[in-house]
């Protein structure tokens, strides 16, 4: 088992290799590079932007209904909110659903193609098919702060929301906890986190559905198991990260 998980680790950092070698022509990958940008970031943006504003607003009621002691200060609500949402919640949480939704997309869509052997149809052509089909993926995904910026500020203006509107707290104490002891890193560190977390969004579904064998029932298998390694991957990931850029 070990031994064909080391091959498969192998094999997609080959993989990685093959993506940059031998490109596609310009006037054609970017048609596929636009393409994916409407299909992968643009089409995520209503869901990101539901789950980030009810869940900013679920952490402010919770910060809120948990600080029972009169003596802590109530601005505290919004400090917890903006700290959850900027550092762990955006970067992070959101990452793993976008495994379900992107991972699950992509897998299947190259998964099919291999299926119906469109892929050998590539190669018969003389394209990279591995550069012709993930490569665009991955610069439409350097699109993907701009979807996790969207959430942190939706993250904290639904937390601004469930605490103002719910009486749990006014509107200049919330802002002043977002305010207080900000430090501008943690966002350069969130986005440094999204960056590393689009390539594995953009490959690792992308390897599962480039090398899966069999018909159309092993394609969503392979969706299943490609969203569970994206989605062990981006956590592991986050923990290193973390160590490395926040660790003293």
């Amino acid at each position: 088992m070990l031994i064909r998980y080391l091959s498969q680790i192998g094999r997609y950092f080959l993989m990685l290799q093959e993506i940059f070698s031998k490109q596609t022509k310009w006037s054609v990958m970017k048609k596929l590079i636009f393409k994916e940008i409407d299909d992968l970031v643009i089409d995520s943006l209503g869901i990101v932007a539901f789950i980030s504003f009810f869940v900013g607003g679920v952490v402010a009621i919770q910060t809120a209904l948990n600080l029972t002691n009169p003596l802590i200060p109530k601005y505290l609500i919004g400090f917890a909110t903006r700290q959850s949402v900027i550092l762990e919640f955006a970067p992070t949480f959101i990452s793993v659903i976008m495994a379900g939704k992107m991972g699950s997309f992509i897998t299947s869509s190259i998964g099919t193609m291999r299926v119906t052997e469109q892929i050998d149809a590539l190669e018969v052509m003389g394209v990279n098919s591995l550069n012709y089909l993930v490569f665009p993926k991955i610069i439409a995904l350097l699109l993907y702060p701009f979807l996790i910026g969207i959430a942190m500020f939706l993250g904290v203006l639904g937390g601004w929301t469930a605490g103002v509107y719910g009486g749990f707290i006014s509107s200049s104490e919330f802002i002043t906890g977002t305010q207080m002891e900000f430090i501008p890193f943690h966002i350069a560190y969130a986005f440094i986190k999204t960056l590393i977390f689009a390539m594995l969004l953009a490959t690792i579904p992308s390897f599962h559905g480039y090398y899966m064998k069999g018909g159309a029932l092993e394609v969503g298998k392979a969706s299943t198991v490609s969203f569970v390694w994206t989605s062990v991957s981006i956590i592991l990931l986050n923990y290193i990260l973390t160590q490395l850029l926040l660790g003293s």
